[in-house]
């Protein structure tokens, strides 16, 4: 209950409500985060995975990116000792929760396509 109180206190102020709504925005803004999460979904992958999963997406750009979700506490990287060492990275419990997120954004995504090629 507390965290609905949470929701409609936020949802009732609009200084609180934009600034959560920014917060989430300037963790998943840009062409390939939300890709790069939605790659993640499923397991822990390796670099190459990610990139095979992700058409065009240049190493640089994934790199940089994985290191931003990382610093947002998104992305979580595990460095194994081997030779030669390996990188994991896998979703964090909030970016995993980010899951939910992605749902309501492709169902709206589907009725919008369904409405815009109805028209």
């Amino acid at each position: 209950m507390e965290e609905a109180d949470t929701i409609k206190e936020t949802k009732s102020c609009p200084v609180k409500f934009m600034l959560a709504v920014n917060d989430a925005i300037n963790v998943i803004h840009g062409k390939w985060k939300l890709p790069i999460i939605a790659s993640l979904l499923c397991d822990k992958t390796r670099f190459t995975e990610i990139q095979r999963n992700i058409p065009k997406i240049t190493p640089r750009m994934l790199s940089k990116e994985l290191k931003d979700l990382e610093l947002n506490g998104i992305v979580k990287r595990t460095v194994y000792d081997t030779i030669p060492v390996s990188v994991e990275y896998e979703l964090s419990d909030s970016g995993k929760s980010i899951g939910d997120f992605l749902d309501k954004m492709l169902e709206w995504g589907l009725e919008h396509r369904k409405s815009v090629l109805a028209k």
